[in-house]
């Protein structure tokens, strides 16, 4: 397996949610900057017409990422217009809950923690998008098999980038901490944290140069999925994966019960 699991602050309990959630509007704007929207919609629009259902049930959310626009142009098309969306984490975004709760009826954010491996009750297509890569091996195979065993389709769709040479990795450190003081002019909503401790005090700068360069190097190749998939069960269940063209090349790898 070529990725290589690197310590990213964002997945430590002990990482200061008010920063957490900071990073994780940076990673909005990334998602706006690479053009995820339309191509990821793509993606689901495809799968949605294999594995017809009303619900998407999207993991790791953090602030949201650009799941909640996908799902509105989606809603437009006659054939996907009663589509609902909940929004679910490990560490959820209050903030965010309260943006998108009672706002728009098809799209719900739940404040209590989902876990990834095992998100219980929740049923509906399962979306990942930006996160597959935080998991351990053990976890990504626990995500695959849970939506296989429980006949529920999956998605999963990243944005870093593993091709480059492993040795390489820390190359991204200086453009990303550089990358990140224009980024921040595009966070909305902007908080005073996020001005004062990224052109004052910039740690923020510092911890997305870091989780960023760690999480190319975390990403799962093409190859490495499929060796996960050597370990999960596939029967009358199908596994379609590769690379979508844009402004960068972005993974996907969906999953459906036949």
């Amino acid at each position: 397996m070529k990725r290589i699991h690197l310590f990213e602050f964002e997945d430590q309990p002990w990482f200061p949610t008010w920063m957490r959630i900071r990073i994780t509007r940076l990673i909005i704007v990334m998602h706006d900057l690479l053009g995820t929207r339309k191509t990821l919609t793509n993606v689901l629009a495809d799968l949605l017409q294999k594995h017809p259902s009303k619900k998407i049930v999207d993991l790791c959310s953090g602030s949201g990422g650009p799941m909640p626009e996908v799902v509105d142009i989606l809603r437009n098309e006659p054939s996907f217009s009663d589509l609902s969306l909940t929004l679910t984490d490990l560490f959820p975004d209050d903030e965010a809950a309260r943006s998108f709760n009672g706002k728009k009826d098809h799209i719900h954010y739940q404040t209590t923690p989902v876990d990834a491996t095992d998100p219980g009750a929740l049923s509906g297509i399962r979306t990942m998008v930006s996160s597959f890569h935080h998991m351990k091996p053990d976890q990504a195979i626990s995500i695959l098999r849970s939506a296989a065993e429980h006949r529920e389709a999956i998605c999963i769709y990243e944005i870093s980038d593993n091709t480059p040479p492993v040795f390489l990795w820390w190359i991204a450190l200086i453009p990303n901490f550089i990358m990140s003081f224009f980024v921040t002019l595009k966070v909305r909503p902007v908080s005073w944290q996020q001005i004062v401790f990224t052109y004052l005090i910039p740690i923020i700068p510092l911890v997305f140069a870091w989780d960023g360069a760690v999480s190319n190097v975390r990403t799962y190749t093409l190859n490495d999925l499929d060796e996960l998939l050597r370990q999960v069960p596939s029967e009358n269940y199908v596994w379609e994966k590769g690379t979508t063209d844009g402004r960068m090349k972005q993974l996907y790898m969906t999953g459906y019960p036949v």
